[in-house]
């Protein structure tokens, strides 16, 4: 008998798990703004030494999806309007730019863009609002991603979790037929080889978004 291939398991270390699990704690709503996580509290928790826990909490800090002052435990940030204004102003040329790039370069990433939209249609009714996010975010984050600067990447991935975490906290979103048709309008304009639209089409996308949550906060005052 011929001997087999052996498929390699990716090995996940104790401070990825851990950031993992207090990721989806907050994002969930389990860890509501306000919540104190301290490196001794969590180590005991989880059963872990301090030093995990100290990386883990700090990566969530890197993440945007905790907060902490020198000297003090970190803690579940409660995101508002000047939040929102502050996210966008980094995101709106970031995003813009990718596009062009993307255009410019020949190397839109169809396939995986394209699955992220119909993955994001075939979520259930029942899905947590944290997931229907997640989705909603992949689509954005393959096109950054393509664009192949690891830089680009791990910025964009330090607004991710804020702007994740503020559409949590609202409850906010578009709406799964407007999002998916609103991404894929974008892909069809790159793939017709028009930059400009696509653009001009992205750009709808985030301000819809922007104004969407501007108005959250105003129906929260």
């Amino acid at each position: 008998m011929a001997r087999q291939a052996v498929t390699p398991l990716s090995t996940v270390s104790v401070v990825d798990a851990l950031v993992t699990s207090l990721r989806d704690r907050v994002l969930n709503g389990e860890l509501r703004p306000g919540t104190t996580l301290a490196e001794n509290e969590i180590a005991s928790a989880y059963g872990v030494a301090r030093p995990t826990a100290k990386s883990a909490i700090s990566a969530l800090v890197y993440q945007g999806l905790l907060h902490r002052d020198a000297n003090k435990p970190a803690t579940v940030p409660r995101l508002g309007r000047h939040d929102i204004e502050d996210l966008f102003l980094v995101r709106m040329p970031l995003e813009l730019e990718v596009i062009r790039l993307l255009s410019d370069l020949g190397n839109v990433p169809f396939h995986e863009a394209e699955r992220a939209v119909a993955d994001l249609g075939h979520l259930e009714p029942s899905t947590s609002h944290s997931t229907f996010v997640e989705a909603d975010l992949r689509f954005h984050q393959v096109l950054v991603d393509a664009v192949g600067s690891p830089r680009l990447s791990r910025l964009y991935r330090t607004i991710q979790g804020e702007i994740h975490l503020c559409m949590v906290q609202t409850r906010h979103t578009l709406g799964r037929r407007r999002i998916a048709a609103e991404h894929g309008a974008v892909l069809e304009a790159l793939r017709a080889g028009d930059t400009n639209q696509a653009v001009q089409r992205m750009r709808e996308h985030l301000d819809g978004a922007r104004e969407s949550l501007r108005q959250v906060f105003e129906d929260t005052r």
